[in-house]
């Protein structure tokens, strides 16, 4: 899992014209894995993997930074049950692409227009995660192009995603691809915790 994204914030949304003459370019093979990865449009039928990925990448990227009991009572089948019912109904204002190999879902990643008050005329990363036995193997960085493409070709000339304070992983991920911390932060209360999220930027022109 790459950046920080609340549990109950996940918006699945259908695919455009973008993501569909992306979708050539984005089928490649992870490293040392043998088998093609392929992004596309999440499916309602993705609802299980998509949780599946979910959970796992939070109990294993934010252990020590968030509650143990707030990681050890994520729900598997709630997860499911909240992604199955919106990629029932899906929102018009962005889109979910999983990452598929061979029929399994190995990530997802979730962007749009920016949520941010004034920030509608940037594009927004709002959540990006890899199965965490599978971190480091190009997951990710399928993941990441296809929605830089995808916002780029909807007309967005920048993006902006928020990484939560003390994630390394996350943050060099994502200062490789150059996207770059730009001193705003915000404060985000959850479950009596306050936490802090850096945002990161980045031009697509």
């Amino acid at each position: 899992m790459k950046n920080f994204h609340h549990p109950g914030d996940l918006d699945p949304y259908p695919a455009t014209n973008a993501l569909n003459r992306l979708h050539p370019h984005s089928r490649r093979a992870a490293k040392g894995m043998g088998q093609a990865l392929e992004i596309r449009t999440a499916e309602v039928d993705d609802a299980r993997g998509i949780a599946v990925v979910h959970v796992t990448s939070w109990q294993t990227a934010y252990r020590g930074l968030l509650p143990d009991d707030m990681l050890d009572e994520l729900s598997v089948e709630q997860r499911e049950g909240r992604s199955r019912a919106m990629l029932a109904d899906p929102h018009p204002a962005g889109r979910t692409i999983v990452a598929d190999r061979d029929g399994e879902i190995v990530g997802w990643a979730s962007f749009g227009a920016g949520r941010d008050e004034g920030a509608g005329e940037q594009g927004e990363l709002w959540a990006l995660y890899a199965r965490p036995d599978l971190y480091s193997t190009g997951v990710g960085h399928a993941l990441i192009a296809a929605v830089e493409t995808a916002l780029c070709e909807e007309g967005f000339a920048s993006a902006y995603l928020w990484v939560l304070d003390g994630n390394d992983r996350a943050a060099t991920f994502y200062e490789r691809r150059g996207w770059t911390e730009d001193g705003t932060v915000k404060l985000d209360e959850r479950q009596n915790t306050t936490l802090l999220e850096r945002r990161r930027t980045k031009s697509l022109g």
